[in-house]
């Protein structure tokens, strides 16, 4: 997915949800938008969004926790830059779930 600025807030989880779904093929995936949970904070006045998500994908067997963050980030590529400020991830293989 290629982003070239911040998408309309309504479009976010979806865009979330598609990039990690085209990355991963997840047996199990959730997104959360807990944005209206940092009304008011610092990092959330430039109009990014806080997120969590849980993904359980077969593609994560044999990463450490650190290398299956880093390829979460990778796979949310430019929205990390344009509609995320902040999240939270939770990463288990089908194994672990």
């Amino acid at each position: 997915m290629i982003v070239t600025g911040p998408l309309p807030k309504e479009r976010r989880v979806a865009a979330i949800r598609e990039a990690l779904q085209a990355a991963f093929a997840p047996s199990a995936l959730e997104v959360r938008d807990d944005s209206h949970r940092h009304a008011g904070h610092a990092g959330a006045q430039d109009g990014r969004g806080h997120f969590a998500v849980s993904i359980v994908s077969a593609a994560f067997a044999g990463m450490t926790p650190l290398r299956r963050h880093r390829a979460v980030y990778a796979a949310l590529g430019g929205l990390m830059e344009t509609d995320i400020h902040a999240l939270q991830i939770k990463v288990h293989t089908p194994g672990e779930a």
